[in-house]
C-alpha cells in the first residue's frame, strides 16, 4: 500500500480577496491574482495553475504578453515579475522566471502596457515617467525612456500654467501602428507618443481628472474616462485637439456622479458597437452600488453586481462580434452572455463563489450510484433554467486528465440554512443542486422561493448573500445515505430535519416531535435562543430533496452529532444536553438520554445567549490554575533530588535513568557533561505526553460528539444485535441495544431501546469516534470498539469491553485529535489489494495516518498551519484517503496521502500559432520559483517517494 510523502493539493472555490484581473484573447486563458501574492490561472474546466509570488504582498494588475505563453505581475511593493507556462514532460508548469524590483529613484508604478511586439513594457510611474524594460530579462532601455520633463516641453504653456500633469494613469497601443502609444495623466492631459521617433505627435488636453482610456479598434478615436462620472471621445489626427473640440458626455445627468473607473469600446460586424464601462452612477441614488453599463444600439442597460468591482473584460471570437462580458467582483465572476436575447448569465464550471452564505459545515460521500447523481441532476437543472444556453467561452489549454474513477459528492451547509450539492469528482468544484430549509419555517421570506432557489427574474445573478436574517437556520451537521436518497440535516436551534428525495413537487406538511433533553430535570433554565417557529400549513416542495419529519430539541440548542440508518429508518441526534433516538418511518421518539451534568449552567446559554455566566468562566479559569500549580508543585518535590540535571533533554530518551539520591555539584557537572555528549550521538525518540485527567466540572461535559449505529455483539459473542453508541465531551461511551421488530411488523411495532453498556475514559478526554472495527457482512470472526478521544486511542474486545490495546498521541507540544475519518488506501502496483487506515488530524494541523486495526502510527505530515483555527475545524476527511478543508471563507483545499486517488490539474498550454519568437524553451535563471506544488508533481509520483507499510 502507498501513501504519498507529501500530500497533493489542488484548491476549488473562488479566491479570496481578488485584487487584479487579466485576459489572453491568444491563449484563452484568464489570471486572477489576490491580496496575498497569490496568482490563479484558468482556461477550458480542468485547465488550472496556481503560482505565489514569495512576497506577501498584492497583486495589482495582470499583463498577458500578447500572443505568448508569458504574463507579468505588479505586486503593491512596486515589484514586477515575470511568469511563463513551460511544457515538460507533456504538461504545462506555471514557473517565474524573472523579476523587477524598481530602484528607489523610480517611484511607484502605476501604469503597465505589454506591447504588442512581446520584447517590451512600459511602465507608467507616479513621477509622471514612463520606462521602456525589455523582457523577460527586465532590462531597462534608458535611451527610450520617456521622462516627464519631454513631455511637458511639448505642452502648449497655457495647458502647463493650469496644472500638473501627476502620475501616469494609462497607457494604450494603437491598434493599428504600434509605434504609437497614448499616455493618459491624471490631470486629464493625454499625449500620444511614437516610440521610433521618441516625440510627441499629438495633445489631448481634458479638463477633468483622468481615469481610464481607450484606443478604438480603428485607431481613428480615444475614449477617455473621467472622475466626474463622463467619458469623452477625442479624434487622433496630425495636430492637436483644442479644448473646444472636446465631445464630453454624463451619461447619467448632470447631478454629481461616481467616477467611470474604465470604459471599453467594441466594434460589431453590422450595427453599432457596443460601449460598456464600470461606474458613472449618479451618486445620491446608487453611491453604493457597483454597476456597470452596457449600451449597444437602442439597448441601455446598467448591471448592478452584489460587490465591489475589480475588473472586467470582453470576449470576442476572432473579428465576430463580442460575445461575451466577463466582470471579476469582490466575491464573485460573473460572465453574461451578450449575443442571446435578454444578456442572460452564463453559468461557471469553476469559481463558483462557495461562500454564497457563510459555510458551517461540510460533509464528503464518495462513490455514488448513478441513479441518485442523475436524479440530483435533474433536480438541480430545474433550478437553472435561467442560465444562458451557451457554452463556457473561456476554453484555453487542454484537459489531459483522465475521466474521475467515481463519482463524489461533497455537501456544505451554509448560515442561511441551504445545503449546496456539489461534484467533487474531479478538479473542478461544480454546483449540482442547492436545497433550502428555511421554507418550513416561518420566517420573512416566500417559502416556496425558500426552497426553490434560482427563481426567473434575478438579473444579473446575485448569488450572494453573506447576511442571513436569522442565524437560527444555519447547518450545523448533514448525513445523507447514498443508496436509499435518505438526507438528515441539523441546525443552530436545535432542529433535525429528516428529507427524501422525490422526483415531482409536492405540497406536504412536514409532521414535528418536539423531544425534552433535561427530561424533566429541575434546577436548569435556558438562556439561549428560541426555537423556530414551524409552518403548519402545507408547503409546496419543489423536486429535490422534500422534508417530512422534524425533531425539535429541548432546549433548542446546536445539534452537535447525527448519524442516520436507512435500512432502520432510524436518525440519532445529540447536543450539549444529551442524545435521543428517533424513528422517523413511524415519526416517533424511541427513547432519550440526558447527559448534562449537574454542574454545568454553561451548558444551558447557548451559543447566542447575550448573557453569558461570568462568574461560571472565572471559577473554571481559576480551577485550573489551581490544578496546574498543584500538579506543577507535585512535580518539584518528587524531582528535588535532580537539581542541576537537565531534565527535558534526559526525559526524552527512553534509556536514561535518573538516580534519587543527592550527588555534589560537581558530580552533577561532570554527569551533565557526559549525559550531553552522548546524546549529540544518538538520535533521541520521541515520548508520548503524560495524559492528564481533566475534572468532571468542566463545562460542557455532557455535550454529544459521536454518534455511531452498529451492528454487533453487545450482549454475548454468539447474537448480534443493532445497536448505537454515543461518546461524550467528558471521555463517555454509552452504548445501547436496540429491538427492531420483524420487517412485516416494522410500521406497528415499536423499536425498544435498553442501556447495554457504558465506559468512562479515566482521563475524560472528549471522545472524537466511537467505531466499529468489524464490516457490516462479516458476522463470523470478533469485533472490536475503537474509541477514540482527544488524548488516545483505544480498542476495547467485544462483548466484554475490555480494553486489548491503545496508543497515545504521541507528541510533546500538546496535540489533540480533532478530526478523524477511516480511509482506503488502495496498492498503486495491485488493483486488488488495499488496506484501512486512521486519518487523524490535530490542533497543531498536522495529518497522521494510523493503522488498523493494529492502531500503529505510520506516518506523519504537515497540513494546515497550527494558527488556522477555523481550517483545522472546517477538515473533512475522504473514504479514499483525501481531505478538504478551507483556506478562506471561500475557498476549499483538497490534499490526497493515497497514490491511487489523486485530484490535480494536468493541462497542456501551447504557444499561440500567431507568436514571434518562441519562448517555450527559455530557461528560467537561477533561484527561480516554481507554481505552489507543480514542481513536486514528478519527485511524488516515483517509487522513492512513497511510503510502504
Amino acid at each position: 500500500v502507498h501513501i504519498l510523502k507529501y500530500p497533493w493539493t489542488v484548491e476549488h472555490g473562488f479566491p479570496h480577496q481578488p485584487s487584479a484581473l487579466g485576459y489572453s484573447p491568444s491563449l484563452q486563458l484568464l489570471a486572477i491574482g489576490n491580496r496575498s501574492g497569490a496568482i490563479k490561472l484558468y482556461g477550458a474546466p480542468g485547465v488550472e495553475f496556481m503560482g505565489l509570488h514569495d512576497e506577501n504582498a498584492a497583486v495589482t494588475q495582470v499583463h498577458f504578453l500578447p500572443h505568448q505563453v508569458e504574463l507579468v505581475t505588479l505586486l503593491d511593493d512596486n515589484s514586477l515579475h515575470m511568469w511563463t507556462l513551460r511544457a515538460h514532460k507533456g504538461l504545462s508548469e506555471l514557473l517565474e522566471i524573472g523579476r523587477f524590483i524598481a530602484p528607489p529613484s523610480v517611484t511607484r508604478v502605476t501604469a503597465v502596457l505589454a506591447h504588442s511586439s512581446g520584447d517590451l513594457l512600459l511602465l507608467g510611474t507616479e513621477g509622471g515617467h514612463v520606462f521602456v524594460v525589455e523582457v523577460p530579462g527586465f532590462r531597462e532601455l534608458e535611451e527610450r525612456n520617456i521622462s516627464l520633463d519631454q513631455v511637458a516641453s511639448s505642452v502648449p504653456d497655457d495647458y502647463i500654467g493650469r496644472r500638473n500633469l501627476e502620475h501616469v494613469e494609462a497607457l494604450q497601443e494603437n491598434p493599428v501602428n504600434p509605434n504609437q502609444v497614448v499616455i493618459g495623466y491624471g490631470r486629464g492631459l493625454m499625449v500620444i507618443w511614437d516610440l521610433e521617433k521618441q516625440c510627441a505627435i499629438q495633445h489631448i488636453p481634458a479638463t477633468q481628472q483622468l481615469e481610464s482610456v481607450w484606443w478604438t479598434e480603428d485607431g481613428s478615436y480615444i475614449l477617455s474616462s473621467h472622475s466626474d462620472g463622463s467619458y469623452c471621445r477625442w479624434m487622433v489626427g496630425g495636430e492637436d485637439v483644442n479644448e473646444e473640440e472636446e465631445k464630453s458626455d454624463i451619461p447619467y445627468g448632470h447631478f454629481p456622479c461616481k467616477a467611470i473607473s474604465k470604459i471599453v469600446q467594441l466594434p460589431t460586424v453590422e450595427g453599432p458597437p457596443f460601449l460598456l464601462f464600470s461606474g458613472g452612477m449618479p451618486r445620491a441614488s446608487y453611491g453604493d452600488r457597483h454597476c456597470i453599463t452596457v449600451i449597444h444600439s437602442k439597448t441601455h442597460v446598467a448591471l448592478d453586481f452584489t460587490s465591489r468591482i475589480i475588473d472586467f473584460f470582453v470576449i470576442r471570437d476572432g473579428d465576430t462580434d463580442p460575445s461575451a462580458l466577463v466582470v471579476l467582483v469582490e466575491e464573485e465572476l460573473v460572465v453574461i452572455d451578450l449575443q442571446t436575447e435578454g444578456w442572460p448569465v452564463i453559468q461557471t464550471p469553476y469559481l463558483v463563489p462557495l461562500h454564497s452564505s457563510a459555510i458551517t459545515c461540510s460533509h464528503h460521500i464518495s462513490a455514488i450510484p448513478l441513479k441518485l447523481w442523475e436524479r440530483v441532476i435533474a433536480a438541480g437543472e430545474l433550478q437553472n433554467t435561467h442560465y444562458s444556453k451557451k457554452p463556457w467561452p473561456i476554453t484555453g489549454g487542454q484537459n489531459l486528465a483522465s475521466d474521475p474513477p467515481q463519482r463524489d459528492l461533497l455537501l456544505t451547509g451554509h448560515e442561511d440554512g441551504t445545503v449546496c450539492f456539489w461534484d467533487a469528482s474531479g478538479v473542478c468544484l461544480y454546483p449540482m443542486y442547492k436545497l433550502s430549509t428555511a421554507g418550513v419555517f416561518h420566517t420573512d421570506t416566500d417559502p416556496n422561493d425558500n426552497m426553490n432557489q434560482g427563481t426567473e427574474g434575478e438579473w444579473p445573478l446575485a448569488v450572494l448573500t453573506p447576511y442571513s436574517d436569522d442565524p437560527r437556520l444555519g447547518i450545523q451537521k448533514i448525513h445523507l445515505c447514498k443508496y436509499s436518497g435518505y438526507l438528515t440535516v441539523a441546525g443552530t436551534a436545535g432542529q433535525i430535519l429528516v428529507l427524501e428525495l422525490n422526483d415531482e413537487a409536492a405540497e406536504q406538511t412536514v409532521e414535528a416531535k418536539v423531544v425534552d433533553l433535561l427530561q424533566g430535570q429541575e434546577g436548569f433554565r435556558w438562556k439561549g435562543h428560541t426555537r423556530l417557529d414551524m409552518r403548519e400549513e402545507p408547503v409546496l416542495f419543489p423536486p429535490g430533496f422534500q422534508p417530512f419529519a422534524l425533531v425539535q430539541c429541548q432546549p433548542p440548542a446546536v445539534v452537535t452529532a447525527l448519524t442516520l440508518h436507512s435500512e432502520w429508518k432510524l436518525v440519532a441526534f445529540g447536543t450539549s444536553h444529551g442524545f435521543g433516538l428517533y424513528d422517523y418511518q413511524q415519526k416517533n421518539n424511541v427513547f432519550v438520554k440526558c447527559t448534562l451534568n449537574p454542574s454545568d449552567q454553561l451548558a444551558m446559554e447557548g451559543p447566542l445567549s447575550r448573557v453569558k455566566s461570568i462568574k461560571k468562566s472565572l471559577r473554571q479559569s481559576f480551577r485550573r490554575i489551581r490544578r496546574s500549580r498543584v500538579s506543577l508543585r507535585k512535580h518539584h518535590v518528587n524531582n528535588a533530588a535532580k537539581v542541576g540535571l537537565k531534565l527535558s533533554v534526559a526525559l526524552q530518551h527512553p534509556k536514561i535513568f535518573i538516580s534519587l539520591k543527592p550527588s555534589p555539584s560537581e558530580q552533577l557537572q561532570d554527569a551533565n557533561a557526559r549525559l550531553e555528549a552522548e546524546l549529540a550521538e544518538m538520535e533521541l525518540a520521541p515520548v508520548q505526553r503524560k495524559i492528564e485527567a481533566r475534572s468532571s466540572d468542566d463545562s460542557f461535559t455532557g455535550l454529544v460528539r459521536t454518534l455511531y449505529f452498529a451492528d454487533t455483539f453487545l450482549s454475548d459473542s454468539s447474537h448480534n444485535t443493532p445497536s448505537l453508541w454515543a461518546g461524550t465531551n467528558g471521555g463517555c461511551v454509552f452504548a445501547y441495544m436496540l429491538r427492531l421488530p420483524a420487517v412485516e411488523h416494522r410500521a406497528d411495532e415499536p423499536i425498544t431501546a435498553q442501556p447495554a453498556k457504558e465506559i468512562q475514559l479515566m482521563h475524560r478526554a472528549p471522545v472524537v469516534v466511537a467505531h466499529d472495527l468489524a464490516r457490516s457482512p462479516d458476522m463470523q470472526g470478533s469485533h472490536h470498539l475503537l474509541v477514540i478521544s482527544e488524548e488516545q486511542f483505544k480498542v476495547f474486545t467485544l462483548p466484554k469491553v475490555s480494553a486489548k490495546m491503545k496508543l497515545k498521541l504521541t507528541a510533546v507540544d500538546g496535540s489533540r485529535v480533532r478530526r478523524v475519518g477511516v480511509a482506503w488506501f488502495g496498492s498503486n502496483r495491485s488493483e486488488d489489494y488495499g488496506e484501512s487506515g486512521l486519518m487523524v488530524l490535530t490542533n497543531q494541523g498536522d495529518v497522521h495516518v494510523v493503522s488498523l486495526p493494529t492502531v500503529k502510527m505510520q506516518v506523519q505530515y504537515p497540513c494546515i498551519r497550527r494558527e488556522d483555527v477555523s481550517g483545522i475545524a472546517s477538515c473533512v476527511f475522504t473514504k479514499h484517503g483525501q481531505g478538504f478543508y478551507l483556506i478562506s471563507p471561500s475557498e476549499f483545499e483538497r490534499f490526497s496521502l493515497s497514490t491511487r486517488h489523486l485530484v490535480e490539474p494536468r493541462c497542456l498550454v501551447e504557444v499561440p500559432p500567431h507568436s514571434g519568437t518562441s519562448t517555450q524553451n527559455r530557461r528560467p535563471p537561477d533561484g527561480a520559483s516554481s507554481a505552489h506544488g507543480r514542481v513536486m508533481e514528478h519527485a511524488l509520483l516515483n517509487d522513492e517517494s512513497e511510503y510502504e507499510y
